[in-house]
């Protein structure tokens, strides 16, 4: 079993986290996390390192950049198994990601909504969607979460055996986020056709 030593956690929706938080904190995992879900995270009461510190960038445009970073996907794309990959990490001072946890900007309840143009393009998640894609690629070592959906998978996962995982339950979770990352796209080129 592979532990679970870092997550980090990028939300739009917050609800249905905290059940999560303290059993991953019960065990001894490490937050990461940026704005809102990091203010969040605190308000629980758990302590949560910030992706700012790490990167040393804060947000910027808007919101727009705040995870990507050479530091945050080389922390979950790294194979931990490849000795350059380790040699990379310890001259770049990356830390291991072995949990992500994302929940997207909500595209297609905005468009449903109603929203303006502008209000629309602003809900099409990059970060997100790009962490969601490095963890999931990189299942062998790493576990993604790829929607509040999966929550309660996670969370079974947990109480069971703790905050750790196998290949097998990983690989699951990838084939659940690559289907989230699709199904993501499509509805967003469905309304660029439009």
């Amino acid at each position: 079993m592979t532990p679970i030593r870092t997550a980090l956690i990028s939300v739009y929706h917050k609800d249905g986290l905290d059940d999560i938080l303290s059993a991953l904190h019960a065990q001894g995992v490490r937050f990461l996390s940026t704005g809102g879900t990091q203010s969040f995270i605190e308000s629980l009461g758990f302590p949560c390192g910030r992706v700012e510190d790490v990167t040393g960038y804060p947000s910027i445009l808007g919101g727009r950049v705040k995870t990507l970073h050479p530091l945050i996907f080389g922390g979950i794309l790294a194979r931990r198994e490849e000795a350059s990959d380790r040699a990379e990490m310890a001259g770049y001072n990356i830390t291991p990601i072995d949990l992500v946890i994302v929940d997207l900007y909500p595209f297609e309840q905005t468009v449903a909504e109603g929203a303006s143009a502008e209000e629309i393009i602003e809900k099409i998640d990059i970060g997100g969607i790009s962490l969601i894609r490095a963890a999931a690629k990189n299942f062998k070592d790493v576990a993604i979460v790829p929607s509040k959906a999966e929550y309660p998978i996670l969370l079974d996962l947990l109480n069971k055996q703790g905050a750790r995982t196998i290949e097998a339950q990983r690989r699951e979770l990838a084939t659940r986020a690559f289907a989230v990352s699709s199904h993501y796209d499509t509805v967003i080129n469905a309304w660029f056709k439009q």
